[in-house]
């Protein structure tokens, strides 16, 4: 979707430590975009400033609703959100997309480490409505840095909803899963792969809100077709197809950059990508149809990619 929502912040609040949150409405009151549990937007910052935020708010309200964690180390999009976004500010958006929908079973699990638990929520109200069999296990570094904490026992059943601080009991959370049972995880990437150490991957629905490391030390050069227009591109080892087509003056929807959220998806008509993104599933990857122009590559050293550009 590349046509972008004029937005104003509607409210601003301090969820936790370190966690805010914005409601954000349509600038001239026409209702919002529909969404479903597990989507996120692209916020426009500034200027070359873009980021990625799941919706945690109540899908088919008047107003969206996202949290933001100030990264310490992280690359100015919360620092901008904590430090000048206020009630009355105005920005654009792109989206909704979802990489991470809730799909139907009799059984879900979900488990939510810090920030995380922002898909979660509407996961939750929806797996309710559905008449499924839920269980969170949510934690975080403590208890006044956990967002929504208030939220989650006031609007959910206490045997449903565990909360901790320090390492997740994932061994006693995740025992014992049913045919047809789902488990969905967000949260930090060691996180994940605890989890995953534990759930068969038919079973097992993740997103990541920080990119895992890459080994970019093989790395080798190879080529892009631009099948619309016939124009070949060569990517040095050294840079990724996203910034090969910026450079060539190639425009290209992209927000996070480090594989995580989706908007540089790019459809694959020819050619064998090397996969290094968090979003696509393990069926997507191969059939290898489409890929994340910023950090997946080709799987053939000296080889070619056509994409649908």
């Amino acid at each position: 979707m590349n046509d972008t929502i004029d937005l104003v912040v509607a409210d601003r609040r301090e969820e936790a430590v370190g966690v805010v949150s914005l409601t954000l409405r349509q600038a001239d009151g026409r209702a919002l975009p529909d969404w479903q549990p597990g989507a996120h937007v692209d916020l426009l910052l500034a200027e070359g400033l873009e980021r990625s935020y799941s919706l945690c708010g109540v899908p088919g309200a008047a107003r969206w609703r996202i949290a933001v964690l100030r990264e310490a180390d992280g690359r100015g999009g919360s620092d901008f959100v904590h430090d000048r976004l206020r009630a009355g500010d105005r920005l654009r958006a792109r989206g909704p997309r979802n990489h991470f929908a809730l799909e139907p079973a009799p059984h879900h699990r979900f488990v939510a480490g810090g920030i995380g638990i922002t898909p979660i929520l509407p996961m939750l109200a929806a797996a309710s409505a559905a008449a499924s069999d839920w269980s969170l296990l949510y934690g975080g570094r403590s208890r006044s840095r956990m967002a929504f904490v208030e939220e989650l026992t006031r609007g959910h059943p206490a045997e449903r909803v565990t909360l901790t601080t320090g390492r997740l009991d994932l061994d006693a959370h995740l025992a014992g899963l049913r045919p047809g049972e789902l488990v969905y995880a967000c949260g930090p990437a060691s996180l994940l792969a605890d989890v995953a150490d534990r759930v068969p991957a038919s079973a097992l629905r993740t997103e990541l809100f920080t990119a895992a490391p890459a080994d970019a030390s093989g790395d080798t050069a190879f080529e892009v077709e631009l099948a619309r227009s016939g124009v070949v591109l060569t990517v040095p080892p050294d840079r990724s197809v996203l910034r090969t087509l910026q450079r060539a003056g190639v425009d290209v929807l992209y927000s996070c950059a480090e594989g995580t959220c989706g908007t540089c998806e790019t459809d694959v008509l020819a050619g064998e990508v090397d996969h290094r993104d968090s979003v696509l599933t393990d069926a997507e990857r191969a059939a290898g149809e489409t890929m994340m122009v910023c950090v997946s590559r080709c799987r053939t050293p000296g080889g070619r990619l056509t994409l649908d550009l």
